[in-house]
């Protein structure tokens, strides 16, 4: 047989890439569409700066011959891996293809996704993972089973040293949904991406129960609910927006400083209408997020679960350029109060950030922990315990700004001193002390209570007093010791009491004078998290 001319040859390959890149074929591309769903290519055009992308392993078949599958073969087995870059930056990505076997997981599909996993980690690069699958691929048995816990690995391996993404996009079920929950941050599209354990008929044979998919396992649901998903998406382009965002925050691994971004927002901007946002009266309900956006450049706030645990706001944002990480108690919801809920979104947020060397910027107005049966029974107390570690352990510069209430056990869970804050500042009407006043009523005046002839009557009207300034000599005394900033400041626990319009400055001042932290801590594997 004659040799093939380089032409030859040359055509040859491109017919195969043009193979590659129809996947699963037209009529399941068709198929694809028709459910409002893009292809794996058109994901990866979508989230990657244009023309950037770089496949590898195109050509990558399964060798299972179980069941006949040897009569099935795809080029790219269900998957397409490779990098490209995001604002400039290379990003690690892999994106599986429905129209492919309903983009099944097997040993090589494994293989391409562990491929481009251990690339980011070596070469510092970030790595996004687009979802869409039906789980593992039966006719591969444990071969596809092993794929799971080679990926399982590697996620685990580089979680704190590159930005790791799950954009559910699809189908994510069994135990394919571990590797998105060992990632950074999950997003989710609505009405197209699913994700759960078990499903409807498997819940219905074992409990009983009539579900959905979208009701256990729905952008929603996980958003809202569970707080499984970080981000909430109505449509594929919305999410893939969100992602781009989300990584112009981050470094591209652990030994790096977050980007810098010039935003054309003078960081000596003050900002008077923060006085009236913040009710000096320690009961009365406000938005925080009015607060940060009117401090950070631009209002440009970046939210992370938004939905879920809505007594806590956490997000990333800029101050004269420089990315911060925010958490920041909501007395628009329970009063601010800390729970369960919002400890475990709190800390997990707090450790992303330290990860990569954000500064933590901590917004305070806290009355305590939330109390009830429910509370305890369900664990307040290790998952409070979270809140504390995160902060404890972070080494990243850590700077509190307490604007009102500031009370007990939740003052130091906020980021006091005594949990390393570099600086804390605090506004005018800051109350750092072991309880509200009322509460403090209850103790002071416990025996003139006791002795009066009414002690109903008497506790109210003290306490009316104390509300209406009318106050009793020893009520005055304590709110003077304690209802505001200036005892913790005498003392150390404030490092500077500020007008409320010189938040932005005192903060840019803040991260510049931190800037170059660095704090050795004692030499271990790792420590031990509260359960």
């Amino acid at each position: 047989m004659a040799d093939k001319t380089i032409d030859e040859l040359c055509a040859a390959l491109v017919a195969k890439r043009e193979k590659a890149a129809l996947g699963g074929g037209e009529k399941a591309i068709a198929k694809q569409h028709d459910k409002g769903k893009m292809t794996a290519r058109e994901r990866i055009d979508a989230v990657l700066d244009p023309g950037s992308f770089v496949e590898i392993d195109e050509f990558v078949e399964h060798r299972c011959t179980n069941f006949g599958l040897e009569k099935t073969t795809f080029l790219g087995d269900g998957v397409v891996t490779g990098y490209g870059t995001i604002d400039g930056r290379i990003v690690y990505v892999f994106s599986q293809d429905f129209t492919v076997m309903g983009g099944s997981l097997g040993e090589m599909h494994a293989k391409k996704i562990c491929k481009v996993l251990d690339l980011a980690l070596t070469n510092g690069a970030p790595c996004i993972g687009i979802n869409d699958s039906g789980g593992a691929r039966i006719q591969e048995a444990v071969d596809a089973l092993s794929g799971y816990g080679q990926i399982f690995f590697r996620n685990v391996k580089a979680s704190g040293v590159i930005p790791q993404f799950s954009i559910i996009a699809g189908p994510c079920a069994g135990g394919a949904v571990y590797s998105p929950a060992l990632t950074d941050f999950i997003f989710m599209v609505d009405k197209v991406g699913i994700m759960h354990i078990t499903g409807p008929a498997v819940i219905k044979s074992v409990t009983g129960e009539d579900v959905t998919s979208e009701q256990i396992g729905g952008a929603r649901a996980h958003n809202a609910t569970s707080g499984c998903a970080h981000f909430f998406a109505a449509s594929e382009a919305e999410c893939y927006a969100q992602a781009r965002k989300v990584m112009s925050y981050l470094p591209s691994n652990n030994m790096e400083e977050p980007p810098f971004m010039e935003t054309g927002d003078d960081p000596s901007r003050t900002e008077a209408e923060l006085r009236e946002i913040v009710p000096t009266t320690p009961n009365k309900g406000y938005d925080v997020r009015d607060v940060i956006k009117k401090v950070v450049d631009n209002g440009d706030f970046c939210e992370v679960q938004e939905l879920y645990a809505k007594n806590i706001v956490t997000g990333f944002a800029r101050v004269g350029g420089r990315v911060i990480g925010i958490i920041a108690n909501q007395a628009k919801f329970m009063a601010g109060c800390l729970d369960i809920d919002a400890s475990d979104k709190a800390s997990r947020h707090i450790r992303i950030c330290d990860a990569f060397n954000i500064p933590i910027v901590t917004f305070e107005d806290v009355p305590g922990y939330l109390p009830g049966l429910n509370q305890e029974m369900g664990g307040i107390i290790r998952h409070g315990a979270k809140l504390l570690y995160a902060y404890s352990e972070a080494t990243a510069p850590k700077i509190t700004i307490v604007m009102r209430k500031a009370y007990g056990g939740s003052y130091l869970g906020m980021c006091s001193k005594d949990l390393g804050a570099d600086v804390v500042l605090a506004w005018p009407q800051a109350q750092i002390a072991v309880m509200g006043a009322e509460g403090a009523a209850n103790i002071i005046f416990r025996k003139e209570i006791e002795a009066a002839k009414d002690p109903q009557a008497e506790r109210a009207e003290l306490i009316s007093e104390y509300k209406v300034a009318k106050r009793a000599e020893k009520i005055e005394e304590y709110k003077e010791s304690f209802a505001n900033p200036y005892r913790a400041a005498q003392r150390g626990f404030v490092d500077r009491v500020i007008l409320p319009e010189e938040t932005r400055p005192a903060l840019y001042q803040a991260l510049l004078m931190t800037e170059s932290k660095s704090e050795l801590r004692p030499k271990r594997k790792h420590g031990i998290l509260p359960n």
